[in-house]
């Protein structure tokens, strides 16, 4: 089928484009790497380049979509009988059991970490990446809360979670950056994940956010 041979064909060039643009930039530096020498060296032109990522930092941050996704899924597959909060705290888990690479704390992990700490471009992106992750969670949490989406309960609990898995991945990296060991990170990370998902909530007792 041809239209589907054309997505397949234009799903691999965006993959090849971002793993190519990647690896560039942690060799070199995010500022150091230019549009055109990502396009030289994955072999395609620089329009195609931009066809596929508008910004230079989206290839860098190229599984944001995927990430947004997930985080919806866990969510709205959950089992009604258990709370939004509570079904993000076991999505945690779940990302650690199946070594996500969206949970990794490894050697490439620092790598991707340094490149960021390093880059005012890719710390802004970050941070612009943080805000647009608690505008779709509070928009997922709504759905069937009974809350609007800009309610004060569903803007609490969006941003004291991702506030809490924020510090997690952080002190997960630094731990692995010091130990080098992945288990002690990864221990780290749902440590902080299961009391921060506690409090959040603690805090957010009498509203149905305050459901295990």
């Amino acid at each position: 089928m041809p239209s589907d041979r054309r997505t397949l064909n234009r799903l691999a060039t965006r993959q090849k484009i971002s793993n190519v643009a990647t690896r560039l930039f942690l060799e070199k530096g995010f500022e150091q790497v230019t549009v055109d020498e990502i396009a030289a060296a994955a072999q395609v032109g620089r329009m195609t380049v931009f066809n596929h990522f508008p910004r230079k930092e989206d290839m860098f941050f190229d599984r944001e979509e995927e990430g947004l996704e997930m985080l919806r899924n866990a969510l709205n597959l959950r089992d009604k009988n258990t709370g939004p909060l509570e079904a993000l705290r076991r999505f945690a888990h779940q990302l650690v059991a199946q070594n996500s690479p969206l949970v990794a704390f490894s050697v490439a992990g620092q790598g991707f970490v340094s490149t960021i700490e390093k880059s005012e471009a890719l710390k802004a992106r970050a941070r612009a990446i943080r805000d647009e992750f608690t505008l779709a969670l509070a928009q997922a949490l709504a759905v069937d809360s009974g809350f609007e989406n800009d309610a004060p309960e569903t803007q609490l609990a969006a941003t004291l979670v991702l506030a809490t898995w924020s510090a997690a991945l952080i002190q997960a990296h630094r731990t692995f950056s010091k130990t080098r060991d992945n288990a002690a990170a990864a221990d780290v990370f749902l440590n902080l994940i299961d009391r921060g998902t506690m409090g959040v909530i603690a805090a957010m007792s009498g509203t149905v956010y305050g459901e295990r």
